[in-house]
């Protein structure tokens, strides 16, 4: 075992040192580095209380500061420690012809991954990513979730309440194989989502489509999409939208 001889001082003591220990040195830093690092990442991470999307719609930047931002005001959440998760710039369509088709499919990639991950709660969404998305058998019954945690504010929203229809079965593959084959499919109807263009925040927005609400079914926090929809419709701006 190597000992550092008595008669070295200063640089000469530390160069003696480095010469004979600097791979156990390196290797203690990494590992201190790996472990701060960790340690950070701890204690800095967010809590995420809410994942949601904007599909074929797009947000001025005030807008998406006040779906996210607006949301922790509204819990009286501390930014710091919670935060909304916000997708933008998520386009779907099944019409060939159109100019960002392509793009749709990495849209569709990152939005099927997010529900598989259960990292989609709420989407706001245009009519054909509705349908898009009611047909795949991605929403739940809104009515119901309303009923189950908001029932004293169903009544005012039942008239925001739009009813949309799932697939639940059809030939599509065997088509594909026979073209002669008429299309069937056994569905199911239902209100998969809210109108939320004629009222509240996306009003004061000044949207003039239809933006529609949509709660994915497999959500792990369907009591804080149940806020959301709350803030959403409740939202009054203390400063108009430019």
């Amino acid at each position: 075992m190597n000992t550092c001889p008595n008669h070295l001082h200063g640089k000469q003591r530390i160069q003696y040192i480095w010469d004979y220990y600097k791979l156990p040195i390196v290797i203690c830093l990494i590992f201190l580095y790996i472990a701060g690092y960790i340690v950070y990442g701890h204690f800095s991470r967010k809590e995420t209380l809410l994942y949601t999307s904007l599909v074929n719609v797009a947000a001025s930047e005030q807008l998406a500061d006040e779906l996210a931002l607006g949301f922790l005001d509204f819990l009286d959440a501390d930014s710091s420690k919670a935060e909304l998760k916000l997708y933008t710039g998520l386009y779907l369509t099944d019409n060939p012809d159109d100019p960002n088709h392509e793009y749709t499919y990495a849209s569709r990639i990152k939005t099927v991954a997010s529900i598989d991950d259960e990292q989609l709660d709420v989407v706001l969404m245009n009519k054909e990513a509705f349908d898009a998305f009611s047909q795949s058998g991605y929403l739940y019954n809104i009515e119901e979730l309303l009923r189950d945690t908001a029932p004293e504010a169903l009544a005012e929203w039942n008239p925001c309440l739009v009813t949309n229809t799932v697939i639940l079965e059809d030939n599509a593959k065997d088509l594909m194989l026979d073209s002669s084959l008429s299309y069937q499919a056994v569905t199911d109807e239902f209100p998969m989502g809210l109108l939320v263009s004629k009222q509240g925040l996306f009003k004061e927005a000044g949207f003039e489509d239809d933006v529609y609400l949509g709660v994915i079914k497999n959500s792990p926090r369907m009591d804080m999409a149940a806020e959301y929809i709350e803030y959403l419709y409740s939202y009054d701006s203390p400063l108009p939208f430019s």
